[in-house]
This record gives C-alpha cells, structure tokens and sequence, in this order.
C-alpha cells in the first residue's frame, strides 16, 4: 500500500508539472505527461498485456489500457494521464476497502490459539495445539487463549467469549464446566481435560467455516460475473463500431475515436464487478462481529427474504435447563417414584433424565439395573430391583394399556409404571428465555410474517409457551420426521421468493436444519451437528440475535441493490452522452473511477456492527 502511494504520487507530480508549468517546449510537456502516464498506469498495461497472452482478453485493465493510449494517440494527453491517475487511486481505495473488510474476519481469527501447555512426562510442555491428544490434560494460565474443547478438572477462573459470542460479560468456570476453544483465561490457572483434537475443535471449525465463506456466492454475486462476461465484450465491439462508422461516413476519424475511447472508459464496470462482493463480505464480516457466523453470501441473501420463522421449543426459545417441580407419587412413597424413574433413566444423558436424577439426589447402583431398553419416542423401559418399571410419556402409557389421570397445568410430564400398575408423575418445568419474548417482537418489527414453534413435548405444554410468547402456531409432540413433516406445511405459507428460516439448538435438530431454506443453529458451538448442518450460526443462546441477523442481511442486500441502480444509472447515461459528443474525457472519468469511490464507500457499511 505504501509502495502504491509513493508511485501514484511521484506520477501526479509529474501530471501536475504538465499541466501547470508554463512556458516550456511542448516535447518537454508531453515528455512529463508520459512519465507521469506510465509511473501510474505501468501495473494496469502489464495486468491488461499479461491477460491477453493468457486469453483473458476482455477485463477492466484491457479497457483502461486501450482507452489511455487511444487518448495518447489523439494528443488528449491530460486525459490520458487522468484516467490513468483516477483509475489507480480508485484500485487502491478497493484495496483498502478489502483490507479493512478482510481485518473484520481477522479479528474473529485472533482466536486461534498459538500453544497448548501439556502435561507430560511429570512436567508441562509447551506444543502447537494439533500435537495434543484427546484425553490429555493441558493447563491453561491467565491471559492465554484456551487452545482445545474439555472439560476443566482443576482451577476456577472467569472466561472471555466474546471474540466466539460477541457477549463481552465474562462467563464463570468450576471443575465439570465444559471450555471451548477460542476463548480468553482472566483471573486463574485452569487445568482442562482435551475432548476433541484441534481439527474437531470448535475454534477449527469456526476458523474453517468463516475462511470457506467467501466461496458460496450469493445470486446477486453470480449475476454481477455473468453480466460482466457478456457486457465487456459488447461494448468494446460497440465502441469499435462507434469508432469505426461515424468515421467512414463523415470522415471525422479523431472526433469519433475520440468518443469511442470516453464510450470504453465509462464502460468499465468496477464498481459493480468490485461493490458486490465486498458488500456481502462486509456483510458476513460485520456479522461475525456480532457474534454470528454465516456461512456465504448466498446464505446471507436468503436471509435477507426471511418471511417465515420456525423455532424449536427447547433450549431455543427456552432454557433447556430441567427441574422436577413437583412429584406425585400413587400407592407409594415419592423418594420410591424417583428412585425407580432414576434408575431406569440412570444411563440417559438427556436432560430430562439429568434432572430426575438430580431430583433423586443419591446414587443409583447399576448392578440393580438391568435390561435397559429405549423406546424411541415414548421412554425407557427396564429391570430395576428386579422389578419391570416403564418411564416415559402418555404414549408409552397407552402403549402399554396403563390407564392414567387427566393433567392439568403446564411442564413435562413423565409417568412411571412398576409391573403394569400405575405408579405416579414426576411434573418438570423448563423455563423461558429472558429474551425470547424481545426476540419475537424484534422479528415481527424487521417484517418477518408468521413465527412457528416445533417441539416434541405434550401439547398442552407447548401451547403454553407459545401463548406467553404470543407466536402463530405450535406443533407438539412431535419426532424428528414430525418436525420434518410440519416445516413442509408451515413452508406452503410463504411466497414465491419468501425463505423460510428454523432455528435450532443444532443437537437433534440436524434434519430440519438440513431441511430449511436457512437453518440457524442456537448457541451450538461444541455441536458438530449444528456446525455441519445449519447455515447460520448464533454463536451463543440469545435467540434475539436472529432478528440481529436478518436486519445485518437485510442492510447488505440494500446496499447491494443501491449500488447496482447506481452504477448502471450512471454508466447508461455518460454512455449515451459520450456517444452523442456531449461530454468529454473527464465526464468518463468520473463515470469510471467516482462511481467505483461512491460504491465502496457504500459497501462498507456494510462492516458496521448494528447496536444490540
């Protein structure tokens, strides 16, 4: 960039010297004009004479190159040096536009680790990261980066997320607390027990998707390469006819090169070819600065034309986090009914298992468990004390020909049977997000139409949260190929260029994710599930931070869509007028290089972080 300067300003000295110094031999003005002409315009004529010997012949340095030196042979050498000068800054300008974009995503690189401190050999060693292996124990010192996914077995300390979450509130750690990668040590040693090599951490994956994200071009990006393909050839043939027949007719050959030559340097089409692409990378770089990971611009334009909004229930909208709120036992005592629902569900690591057992509070002893068996969709059956016991929902009951009381009230319920005779309910309660009802009513504001939920609980639970959450619809007691089914209802709703985006925690959720026109997985990070399956993700569990995405894609698009209308408003017309003789040189320059400075101007606002 320094190097750029320099010689775009030794050029505009000697253009100025040209242009100011009088009275001097006319050899020594063009002598300055030259020098002037080939000090800036020297990489574009070896990039425009470089293209062609490969046969790329048609680009915007063949435009700039022929119209310079066309202006050169007329003796238009102000001109010539003009463009030449104009068109070079403007490059520069891309580049720092691109720079400034590129550091945006290198800020979210910063997060990969440079060592890990294992524990080896009765001593702590210091290696890259990807020479550690699952199951070591690597220790973590404060200030440093936490360079793999674990659980911490030792320490406690306060962790830094925000160059994965963009939360900047520091987050609480014990011994049993799972770590991710990426995130910063503060206050105390951490020793962390590695669950995943480096190449399946989260920072890896994270790193990967964000570098990949580029490639995935958005519908907009394609046509800006189509068009460019066909436009370029067809005006320089224009502009060769319009050299070549008004000159034959009227015999005025420098007037009409002289069009033909503004014709080519208004026709180069940088800002759109440069504008578009930048403006979807700004895009996905300011997004990651908030904190969500998109994984194209073709990603980030469907977002954008989000009319329908399907939520899964649990550890979307709600916390996911389960607590036994009430036992009610049948012909034996409640310490007995959550013995046996422990017991069966001691094996399980659902949540609603863990919160059974954590209900039950003492230790299961696995020799009196037996026969454990999962029945997909209902519960659990097994042998506990000898004893045949069933844990599960409504289905499971009627499954099994079990008569049960009539429910009243919200929450999870789970029947417990012991040797076909009914037993009792075990009542578990998940709690709403503190923003979930922010989320919605930011949603209905940026225009999203309908807001669905899907969750496989009991329908009188679901209904409930969607009631207080005052959302559209809810399907309930749904299974995976349920939640499938009802998308495929729900996406008959939206219009022909409507998308329709379902947010999930990305765990079992990977169907339906897959299945959407965007699918946005919900504070995912350690889930490879989400990271493969889903389209956007939200790098931590707010789900307002979808409404955040939609605005972020919705801003882009704009800006994509103004800069396209300006630059082919302000081509067509200086085209028309340099055809016609109205304006000149200068006229062309501006339509070139003052549209290109405009547009990407433009575009990086698209960098900006929107205000949470």
């Amino acid at each position: 960039m320094k190097k750029d300067i320099l010689r775009i300003s030794v050029g505009a000295i000697f253009f100025l010297c040209a242009l100011l110094i009088r009275p001097v031999p006319e050899s020594v003005t063009i002598l300055l004009y030259a020098l002037a002409y080939f000090i800036c315009g020297a990489p574009v004529l070896y990039q425009a004479l470089r293209n062609i010997l490969r046969g790329r012949i048609f680009d915007e340095n063949f435009l700039m190159a022929i119209a310079s030196l066309g202006a050169f042979l007329i003796s238009e050498y102000p001109e010539a040096v003009a463009v030449m000068i104009f068109y070079q800054i403007g490059e520069m300008f891309e580049h720092y536009a691109v720079s400034r974009s590129r550091r945006s995503i290198a800020s979210l690189m910063q997060i990969r680790p440079d060592h890990a401190n294992v524990r080896r050999e009765g001593g702590v060693r210091t290696v890259a990261p990807e020479e550690v292996s699952v199951g070591e124990e690597i220790v973590v010192r404060p200030g440093e980066k936490i360079p793999l996914d674990g659980y911490v077995i030792e320490g406690i300390s306060a962790l830094d997320s925000s160059a994965l979450t963009g939360e900047s509130l520091p987050r609480d750690v014990v011994p049993g607390d799972e770590v991710l990668s990426g995130c910063v040590n503060l206050s105390a040693v951490l020793t962390v027990q590695v669950e995943r090599a480096f190449h399946d951490s989260t920072v890896s994956r994270i790193l990967d998707l964000v570098e990949n994200a580029a490639a995935k071009k958005s519908a907009s990006e394609n046509f800006i390469s189509r068009f460019a393909a066909v436009y370029t050839p067809a005006v320089v043939t224009a502009a060769a006819l319009l050299a070549l027949i008004p000159s034959l007719i009227t015999g005025q050959w420098s007037v009409w090169v002289y069009r033909a030559l503004n014709f080519l340097v208004v026709s180069c089409p940088c800002a759109l070819v440069v504008s578009v692409p930048l403006s979807f990378f700004g895009g996905i770089g300011g997004a990651s600065r908030a904190g969500i990971l998109v994984k194209g611009g073709n990603y980030l334009e469907a977002l954008a034309n989000t009319e329908i909004v399907v939520f899964d229930k649990t550890g979307t909208l709600t916390e996911g986090v389960f607590e036994v709120s009430a036992v009610e036992p049948v012909g034996i005592e409640a310490g007995q009914l959550l013995h046996y629902a422990a017991a069966a569900e001691h094996f399980s690591s659902h949540p609603i298992s863990q919160s059974i057992q954590k209900a039950y509070g003492n230790a299961v002893d696995e020799t009196t468990v037996r026969g454990v068996r999962e029945i997909p969709g209902q519960g659990i059956e097994a042998q506990v004390d000898g004893v045949p016991v069933w844990v599960g929902n409504d289905k499971l009951m009627q499954t099994l020909g079990i008569r049960i009381p009539p429910v009243q009230g919200s929450g999870t319920i789970v029947y417990v049977a012991r040797d076909g005779t009914y037993c009792g309910l075990i009542r578990i309660s998940d709690r709403i997000k503190p923003d979930a009802s922010q989320a919605i009513r930011q949603l209905r504001a940026c225009g999203v139409k309908k807001l669905y939920m899907l969750s496989g609980d009991r329908k009188q639970t679901a209904q409930e949260v969607g009631r207080l959450l005052q959302l559209d619809g809810v399907y309930a007691e749904l299974l995976p190929a349920d939640k499938v089914e009802a998308l495929e209802q729900i996406e008959t709703q939206k219009s022909a260029h409507g998308k329709l985006a379902f947010a999930g925690d990305g765990i079992n959720d990977a169907p339906v994710l897959a299945r959407a026109d965007i699918g946005v997985a919900m504070g995912a990070l350690g889930s490879d599930a989400a990271i493969e399956s889903a389209d956007v993700v939200l790098m931590n569990d707010q789900p307002s931070r979808l409404a955040t995405a939609i605005e972020i894609a919705r801003r882009t698009v704009r800006i994509v869509r103004q800069n396209i209308v300006l630059a082919l408003t302000v081509k067509a017309a200086v085209l028309i007028l340099c055809a016609v003789g109205v304006t000149g040189m200068w006229a062309a320059v501006f339509a070139d290089v003052g549209v290109m400075f405009l547009a990407v101007l433009n575009a990086l606002r698209a960098l900006r972080r929107l205000e949470q």
